[in-house]
């Protein structure tokens, strides 16, 4: 089945000129991205940020647009733009708008009125600050920032400085580094600050007495971990407490707090063991809804809507009969119903949630929605899809989607974006196993293969736009790309996606192969004979497992960020509690045996395919070291060998300058040896630094 992008939901909204020309990534670093919608509680204005980049600076800057959604025909126009100045965050309480702002060099809390008019710094302190939310009463903000454990306010601790003292850093406990970042002993922490007429001075309250962990969590954690009570009077928040146990536990509470720090805080899900994440109180006040994990450890575990009672603390699980796992959660106006994202099938719709029977209603088709703003009479969301960047669409019923924006409409006129078409097959245990296939526009005959593997690895390829590996690109260059959702895949119940533990080499390597001949026999434009596989983080180590165990099959391989030594990654990685859980929950001592199994350095005397090795010197989840070490494998084996290092990029190549050498180090080496181009043409980007 083809993926119907209809002009009126997910495709550009603009006319293709006569002379339409490829999708390259100079194109997709330069696109507007909008995120963070906040709509008024009346439903008249939307407001957001939007994302736009400096290719000098090599960075993104933001800005704040907004759309009268009550006026017929009105178009975005820009709110608080100021150059040289990042505005963020936006949210509206009553009829101001709040954000962040980095003008004059500091983080601070802004306003301005909905309607328009002039903005107003509200607070003051100094420090530096994570993000924020307004109570809805609008005389409160809470304020997370990295302090130092214990800190009763945002005031700065002084340290004093030993003029004789080294650069070393000691620890006595895990984590040492996370993400992509060394443990410095601040703790991402919670201060509440009066707000009032004259703004919100001084340096607040801290609340999270007696705690020791970071809210919103990290390295990923934001605000929807965190909200207020109906009245203003009580936070909500998800925390991981801190200790000897961090780096091995994924046992998220959710607290509640007075908001005037007058009692401690108290844990509501102390009995679950595993996850407890996103709460939100519902309109009339007295719901708390939230997402749990059943098993602790898992972080990949399914996310079940739970319903508490906040009078009697009663709790009741609202969507265990739906086997689907919940990304985003929020109530819809009315109180009787939430609103919620989920991965289904390689596309995340929005869903309906009936509050008192747990029934589903599937409210959007195809496409990713990634944000969602709740509005009087629905929603409005970010939508995008393979073949289309983010823009906003209103969504009320089950009626179809209705555009609001096209934000990139100019840049892509005379793009020609290609044809996604999905199948599906028989694959490992007879198991049906999904995917796609994204061909070109405009070839004649045969195109040689990228087979895309994605990475989690309980994730998707699903009809979503990457600003990191995007398929779309990959068409433009001439490549029909190919993607499979193997076993351990999202979107397909959890029984699916727990499929890979302790299976990493198994079912998802028989679910590619048979997925790669299910594809090549049905898509006869694609040259199966002429193929390469590429793929980040569990991908990346797929690819090392396949340069192993499928060494005949490729022309190349590239390799990002992926694991080569399953021994030493279990002792270099940070979040133990995710290389434990893949490997039957035991340690390396406890059970090597489950390690080496599927281990690739143990098969490195197969190897024999050309490989792009790329890795970050940032990335602390898959440590730079292990694709040094398949690098210095492929080196000394006389393979054909190529070393991409990023010394400031993590996990992700996030920098434009650096996407753009990434692609052009990427294609460059496909190009190659399938044959499209000349050997000694690597397509280096500019700037880029080789050594020989």
């Amino acid at each position: 089945m083809k993926l119907l992008l209809t002009a009126s939901l997910l495709a550009i909204a603009c006319a293709a000129p006569a002379t339409a020309r490829q999708l390259t990534i100079a194109d997709v670093t330069m696109l507007s991205r909008v995120s963070a919608p906040t709509v008024s509680k009346e439903g008249r204005w939307l407001v957001w940020q939007q994302r736009e980049t400096d290719l000098a600076a090599n960075r993104g800057r933001f800005d704040l647009w907004r759309l009268d959604l009550a006026r017929r025909g009105a178009q975005p126009e820009r709110f608080a733009a100021e150059a040289d100045v990042n505005e963020t965050s936006p949210q509206i309480v009553g009829d101001t708008v709040y954000f962040s702002s980095d003008k004059g060099g500091d983080d601070a809390i802004w306003s301005l009125p909905v309607a328009g008019g002039t903005p107003r710094r509200l607070t003051s302190f100094k420090g530096g600050f994570g993000g924020f939310k307004v109570a809805p009463t609008g005389d409160r903000i809470v304020v997370w920032a990295d302090r130092k454990p214990g800190a009763p306010s945002l005031e700065p601790a002084m340290v004093k400085k030993d003029a004789n003292a080294g650069s070393g850093r000691t620890y006595d406990q895990l984590f040492v580094r996370h993400w992509d970042s060394w443990a410095t002993g601040d703790r991402s922490q919670l201060f509440v600050l009066p707000l009032g007429p004259e703004g919100a001075s001084g340096d607040g309250m801290a609340v999270e007495r007696g705690l020791v962990g970071d809210t919103p969590s990290k390295p990923f954690g934001g605000g929807e971990e965190i909200a207020w009570s109906h009245d203003g009077r009580t936070l909500y928040f998800a925390l991981r407490e801190a200790g000897r146990i961090e780096a091995t536990s994924t046992n998220l509470d959710i607290f509640a707090v007075p908001a005037d720090g007058s009692a401690p805080p108290r844990n509501l899900t102390d009995v679950n063991d595993a996850t407890d994440t996103l709460p939100v109180v519902s309109p009339d006040g007295r719901t708390l809804a939230y997402v749990a994990m059943k098993r602790p450890g898992y972080e990949a575990d399914r996310q079940v809507v739970m319903l508490r009672d906040l009078a009697s603390g009663q709790t009741r699980a609202l969507t265990q009969g739906w086997d689907r796992s919940v990304g985003s959660l929020a109530w819809a106006a009315d109180g009787r119903s939430l609103l919620a994202t989920a991965d289904d099938t390689q596309e995340v719709p929005l869903f309906r949630i009936d509050a008192a029977t747990g029934k589903v209603a599937r409210l959007t088709g195809e496409g990713h929605v990634a944000a969602v703003a709740v509005t009087p009479r629905g929603a409005v969301v970010a939508m995008d899809s393979l073949t289309a960047p983010a823009d906003f669409f209103t969504v009320a019923g089950k009626g179809r989607p209705a555009r609001l924006t096209s934000v990139n409409a100019d840049r892509l006129a005379g793009v020609d974006l290609p044809t996604v078409t999905r199948f599906s097959f028989a694959g490992a245990n007879g198991d049906t196993v999904h995917g796609y296939a994204v061909r070109p526009t405009g070839i004649t005959g045969k195109v040689p293969v990228a087979f895309m593997i994605h990475g989690g690895p309980q994730g998707s390829s699903n009809n979503s736009w990457s600003y990191r590996w995007n398929p779309a690109v990959f068409a433009g260059a001439g490549y029909g790309l190919v993607a499979v959702d193997f076993h351990g895949s999202t979107g397909y119940g959890q029984g699916f996606t727990d499929a890979i533990q302790n299976n990493w080499g198994g079912w998802p390597l028989e679910d590619l192969q048979k997925g790669l001949t299910a594809a090549t026999a049905r898509f006869g434009w694609l040259d199966g004979d002429n193929a390469c596989a590429i793929g980040a983080s569990y991908g990346g180590y797929m690819v090392n497992w396949i340069a192993g165990q499928w060494p005949d099959r490729f022309k190349c391989l590239v390799q990002h960020n992926g694991v080569f030594d399953a021994r030493a990654m279990a002792y270099e990685t940070e979040e133990l509690w995710f290389d434990e859980w893949e490997h039957g929950g035991k340690t390396y001592d406890e059970d090597p045996a489950a390690y080496e199994r599927w281990n690739p350095v143990n098969h490195v005397a197969k190897w024999k395919t050309p490989m792009l090795v790329i890795t970050g010197e940032k990335d602390f989840r898959i440590p730079y070291t292990q694709g040094i070490a398949s690098f210095t494998a492929l080196q000394r084996r006389g393979v054909p060998s190529r070393l991409l290092v990023n010394p400031n990029e993590n996990h992700w190549v996030l920098k434009p300058r650096e996407s753009r050498q990434w692609y052009g180090e990427v294609l460059g080496w496909m190009d190659r040896w399938t044959g499209k181009a000349p050997a000694a043409d690597m397509h280096v980007m500019p700037g880029t630094t080789v050594t020989r």
